[in-house]
């Protein structure tokens, strides 16, 4: 597989899933180009729906879709989304209903779009409230595994994805579960844990301490919330 940004990823693993499950609905702001919700929309138009530069509403109308069955996948950049925090808490999160939240253009590395589009805050913010999920994949493969498991998952669900491209990392037998890491780099002197595109840079910077002679484990953990105590505390 070659580099390619986790929303690029989202976005055609979303087309094809909702060819085989008719429940899946997708949910934009205005931003379903950028989302990478577009392909979908225009395959399955009376599956999507754009709400305009509303996410609070956005949000309001997949937790009633879910409620009637349907699996809402509402979509929006990490730092326009999450920040409906309210409408998150009392619409998804203490209600369990099946929406899967999923915020684009994560982290610092979107510089070219200025700090108003940063979604930096999100994860703190959304760790913090009851039934929702976390997750953050590292490339091609685990991305389309995280969607398909929100497609099964009975509940509320975070995804959050890069704007920028990801090189493969994980194994072409590997299989995303939620509260597992993944060990990408056996080590033994110090630990790394990162996720998502930080994820690059722990493995990076253990090629570095490889030459100061310290061995360097690097973990990739892909489920936020819950974290895999097991193998962190093992590490």
């Amino acid at each position: 597989m070659a580099a390619k940004a986790s929303r690029v990823a989202f976005g055609e693993a979303l087309l094809d899933l909702g060819a085989r499950d008719e429940r899946i609905v997708a949910l934009d702001a205005d931003l379903s180009k950028s989302t990478m919700t577009a392909r979908f929309a225009k395959t399955y138009p009376g599956r999507a729906f754009n709400v305009g530069i509303a996410e609070s509403n956005m949000i309001g109308i997949g937790a009633g879709l879910a409620l009637t069955g349907r699996i809402p996948f509402v979509c929006s950049f990490a730092c326009f989304v999450t920040g409906r925090f309210e409408t998150i808490r009392m619409s998804v999160a203490y209600t369990n209903a099946n929406v899967k939240i999923v915020g684009t253009h994560s982290g610092i590395a979107i510089g070219e779009d200025g700090y108003s589009q940063m979604g930096v805050e999100d994860i703190a913010c959304i760790r913090a409230l009851p039934n929702i999920p976390v997750i953050q994949p590292a490339d091609e493969l685990e991305t389309k595994q995280a969607v398909a498991y929100a497609v099964e998952h009975a509940g509320p669900l975070y995804l959050r994805l890069t704007r920028q491209s990801l090189e493969p990392v994980c194994p072409a037998d590997y299989r995303f579960q939620l509260g597992r890491w993944l060990v990408l780099r056996p080590g033994h002197d110090v630990t790394l844990v990162g996720t998502g595109g930080p994820l690059f840079n722990c493995l990076g910077a253990a090629k570095l301490l490889e030459a100061d002679g310290i061995s360097a484990e690097v973990i990739n953990a892909a489920s936020i919330k819950p974290l895999d105590e097991e193998l962190l505390l093992g590490s």
